[in-house]
């Protein structure tokens, strides 16, 4: 056998082999959401599978990657390890992948050209998977679970006796100093509302702001109350599929309906 059909037959035999075990998936949403496309091959033009210029995250499940912005493998290409790669958005390749192919496992590659480090463990555990058959089941009922109550406070001027007439009036008796007590939510019209964080201590807080006559004098006041959260934090949802009642719950207001496979599990 001659050198040059040896060395054809070489890289014959390495494409074939970076192929055999390199496999990797595409998702048209971020975060692993729709419908997936699997690949197992070398395609020089995504529109051949339906998936140009779609995918915007990514599943390596074995090998290396080049993916490619242009058709042939052209235009400013990334390599991608193994691994789960959540958005392309970060690289420039949101929507905007034309060409993809396996990369020999001998091949040496500059580290310039390998994308950001991915996700070492898949965690699209309810993402659709490749070829997978859905169903859509009615949901029958859907309750906001809403998180803790949310701490506000508000400053209030407000008279108080001095004692003894010793003109210690500054003092504060509390543990918050100062007049900044978080975001301004409201207006400037004797309730300054404030979002505080944690635990608040004391109820009287700045200094001597004014004097009246006597032994009176006007001084800052803080009072904290506790009001319900009206933010949900999750759904807890019931559904019926094939005869039997199931619960989940999920991260954003349902629908009508929620997909599921062919076991009942939810697919998003």
């Amino acid at each position: 056998m001659n050198f040059p059909i040896r060395t054809a037959l070489a890289g014959l035999i390495a494409l074939v082999s970076a192929q055999a075990f390199a496999q990797i998936t595409l998702y048209p949403r971020e975060g692993w959401r729709g419908r997936p496309v699997n690949i197992t091959r070398s395609i020089s033009d995504l529109r051949t599978a339906g998936f140009d210029n779609r995918a915007s995250s990514v599943v390596v499940e074995r090998g290396r990657w080049e993916v490619c912005p242009l058709p042939n493998f052209e235009g400013e290409c990334r390599i991608l390890r193994r691994g789960s790669y959540e958005s392309l958005e970060g690289m420039g390749l949101n929507d905007n992948i034309s060409s993809i192919r396996a990369v020999p496992p001998r091949r040496r590659v500059d580290e310039m050209a390998y994308a950001p480090e991915p996700v070492a463990q898949p965690s699209y555990e309810y993402r659709m998977r490749p070829s997978e058959r859905t169903y859509e089941a009615p949901i029958t009922s859907a309750r906001a679970v809403v998180g803790p109550p949310e701490q506000r406070c508000w400053v209030e001027r407000q008279q108080v006796e001095a004692s003894g007439g010793s003109g210690t009036a500054g003092a504060i008796a509390g543990a918050l100093i100062g007049g900044v007590l978080g975001h301004q939510v409201g207006g400037g019209s004797g309730r300054d509302i404030a979002t505080v964080g944690g635990a608040i201590a004391g109820a009287a807080v700045g200094s001597n702001v004014g004097r009246n006559t006597g032994n009176q004098y006007a001084q800052n006041v803080q009072r904290c109350e506790a009001i319900p959260s009206r933010t949900p934090q999750y759904w807890d949802v019931t559904y019926e599929f094939r005869g039997t009642e199931h619960r989940a719950q999920l991260s954003s207001e349902p629908g009508r309906t929620i997909t599921v496979n062919r076991e009942g599990v939810p697919r998003m």
